[in-house]
């Protein structure tokens, strides 16, 4: 199959002016010309033309350009895969930006305090990798990863928002001062169980010693402290009775 070379502009996005002066200078010969002067390309033109428009947005120029997309078949594998990994680096930084903002425009709704790092970063869970894989093994993080990439950004949503209410309503028991073995207290950590079983039921020492860390990292404690201080003492605590009382080692 064969485009001409006014469907391969339009495609690309870039106009048959240029195509044409990749053609003179050798980066991006048609694989025909017709009796009337018209110039097709096939699919292998295309998949070079692919790699000449990554590598100029790249900041590449041009004869450097003619260096990198002249190499042989393994070469051409090899730097495509190039390009995909830093295409998805780059869809995961907007990705970034677009939990930032929704981040924001939420907290500045609901008149919540922002924290600077979700102004300028958003929600990332891989920051966490390598704490998690130190503590559960590697498995149990790819398994969260590759949970996490396959949830719409609707489901992302709603899996932060009820984390939230649960915090909410553990800082309103805290305040009100009821004790973790409270039966509401207890209520509230059911619910938080059934959040953290979204992937898995938590084992007892998994989710006794994800209590803790809520008390020693102190960027787990402001997650539940931010609703109240001492918040995340209750949630400990909490976490720490139901564990005993509906869990098995």
């Amino acid at each position: 199959m064969e485009w001409s070379i006014q469907d391969v502009a339009r495609l690309a996005g870039t106009t048959s002016r240029t195509l044409r002066h990749y053609g003179e200078l050798g980066l991006l010969t048609p694989s025909r010309v017709g009796g009337n002067g018209y110039r097709y390309f096939d699919q292998g033109c295309l998949v070079r033309l692919q790699r000449i428009l990554l590598l100029r947005e790249l900041g590449l120029g041009l004869p450097a350009i003619a260096e990198v997309v002249d190499g042989g078949p393994q070469d051409t594998a090899t730097a495509l895969r190039t390009h995909l990994e830093l295409l998805e680096r780059e869809r995961e930084r907007i990705g970034r930006q677009i939990a930032s903002v929704r981040t924001t425009l939420r907290k500045t709704e609901e008149g919540e305090q922002l924290m600077a790092e979700e102004v300028f970063d958003g929600f990332d869970h891989t920051q966490y990798e390598q704490e998690v894989t130190e503590r559960w093994g590697r498995d149990a993080y790819q398994s969260a990863d590759r949970w996490w990439r396959s949830l719409s950004q609707a489901d992302k949503d709603e899996f932060q928002r009820r984390q939230r209410d649960i915090a909410k309503d553990f800082a309103q028991a805290h305040l009100a001062g009821r004790a973790a073995d409270s039966d509401e207290v207890q209520a509230i950590t059911q619910r938080h169980f059934d959040w953290l079983s979204i992937t898995g039921r938590p084992a007892k020492p998994y989710f006794v010693g994800l209590g803790e860390m809520y008390v020693a990292d102190p960027r787990f404690t402001e997650n539940y402290d931010r609703h109240g201080e001492g918040t995340a003492v209750l949630v400990r605590d909490a976490m720490r009775v139901y564990a005993d009382r509906n869990l098995t080692d």
